[in-house]
């Protein structure tokens, strides 16, 4: 039996643009479609709170909206739909561990000139055991692809890049399979993007230490992409190494992608749930699709 991808749904504009979004990557992948609504409040005994009648029928309402709008947009997927009376965050990672992919609407946040992603998608990313994509309420078919000729949106055009952010002094294979993958279901380039920073007690003397690390670093991602070049033999990879801030050129990097993905890293329970600063960063800032893989 195919992993479906996982939708989580609030009946916001974000949960519905990725709900949009995750029925093109089941199309794109040949998968089914889950759609789910949690709320703790969902009992099948109705009579026990009268009160909670009205927030019932909204929660059915926003399953219901959803199927039938995913439906007629995407009539060649198949789709499911459930509530589940749990609270939003456990009810996702739960329905995520078994699913090819979760996806989930990220919200905007215009103070500071960047976004939030609200609480639930961080407590879900810092628990899941699968692919989270988080997705913005904006994020529609054309503005995964290349403006037209004349500058206009189009579905017709290529697909933007699809951006990577490696670590080479990590494994990092689920990051990679999955960004290649990605790329190549669009037909897409794809951006690797690794950084490296200069200890201060070298200094920074042009000709000696700068460039050796430098050459170093670009062999270490070459070498670390190798395989996968072979793997993915159609997939056309773009190399960039940089110092300083690994969020910072990702966020510049993934300005005009269809898709960044990163790694995080899955600690003992004992250590409690966690992001990472570069998945934290990128799920704060970055415009476009955020796939956050987890690894070991």
């Amino acid at each position: 039996m195919l992993s479906p991808i996982v939708v989580g749904l609030d009946g916001s504009g974000e949960s519905l643009a990725a709900a949009d979004w995750a029925a093109r990557e089941a199309l794109r992948r040949g998968l089914p479609l889950r759609l789910i609504h949690a709320w703790a409040g969902m009992s099948s005994d109705t009579t026990a709170l009268p009160e909670l009648d009205a927030p019932r029928h909204w929660a059915r309402r926003i399953l219901r909206s959803a199927m039938d709008r995913v439906s007629e947009r995407h009539p060649q997927v198949y789709i499911s739909a459930e509530q589940v009376a749990r609270p939003a965050a456990e009810a996702l990672v739960a329905a995520g561990s078994e699913a090819e992919l979760l996806v989930l609407g990220s919200r905007a946040f215009r103070g500071f000139g960047g976004f939030m992603a609200g609480s639930v998608a961080l407590a879900t990313v810092a628990r899941a055991k699968r692919p989270v994509v988080l997705v913005r309420a904006d994020e529609t078919d054309e503005t995964e692809h290349l403006p037209d000729d004349e500058g206009r949106p189009s579905i017709r055009s290529p697909f933007r890049d699809v951006v990577v952010g490696v670590d080479t002094a990590r494994p990092c294979e689920e990051v990679l399979a999955f960004a290649f993958e990605s790329a190549m279901l669009r037909s897409a380039p794809l951006r690797a993007v690794h950084t490296w920073h200069l200890p201060h007690a070298y200094g920074r003397v042009p000709g000696t230490t700068n460039e050796r690390t430098q050459a170093d670093a670009e062999a270490a991602l070459a070498s670390m992409l190798h395989p996968w070049r072979q793997k993915y033999p159609a997939v056309e990879v773009r190399e960039l190494v940089e110092t300083g801030s690994a969020a910072q050129h990702l966020l510049h990097a993934s300005a005009d992608a269809c898709l960044l993905s990163v790694g995080r890293t899955i600690r003992p329970a004992r250590l409690g749930p966690h992001t990472g600063p570069v998945a934290h960063a990128v799920m704060h800032h970055v415009r476009c699709p955020v796939a956050i893989i987890p690894h070991e």
